[in-house]
């Protein structure tokens, strides 16, 4: 009977289907900014180029919780104050996650020694003008949104 139906119909409603049965999927970035004014970046094992740390929010977790977490496990970065809540993205082609909510870390320090694992293959710190050339283009976007609002400066 379903293939009775006109395919773009059919495509129609299993995307309806989809979007009616699934949980609606959250994560969380941060930016990270050391005593040198350098933006922390990490770059995945699995997928090309460099990104803002983050990832996603479990069941039962707040947004800050999560970003903590993912903090502490890809950058051994320890939040010492609360993560300030920059902005919340509608995120359905940039990632896996319907919804990222960007938070900015200035009050963190450094954990154990940080090793690269099956996830994280590096991390680094770098300047603003000077991000390497494979930084995503989400990533550049959304950190020229942060700093166009707040610029690097002593009082960050």
């Amino acid at each position: 009977m379903i293939n009775r139906i006109p395919s773009p119909i059919r495509k129609k409603l299993f995307v309806l289907y989809a979007l009616l049965t699934r949980a609606m999927t959250l994560g969380v970035r941060a930016v990270v900014v050391d005593e040198k004014n350098r933006i922390l970046l990490v770059r995945h094992t699995y997928v090309e180029g460099w990104f803002l740390p983050g990832g996603g929010v479990e069941r039962g977790e707040t947004l800050i919780e999560a970003v903590t977490k993912e903090l502490l496990e890809e950058a051994s970065i320890i939040v010492t104050s609360r993560p300030r809540h920059f902005h919340a993205y509608l995120n359905f082609k940039a990632s896996r996650f319907d919804h990222v909510s960007l938070f900015i870390c200035d009050k963190w320090e450094h954990g154990k020694p940080w090793v690269p694992d099956m996830e994280i293959a590096e991390i680094g710190f770098f300047a603003l003008d000077n991000l390497p050339e494979t930084t995503t283009k989400n990533t550049k976007t959304r950190l020229n949104e942060v700093f166009e609002n707040h610029p690097l400066n002593d009082n960050w």
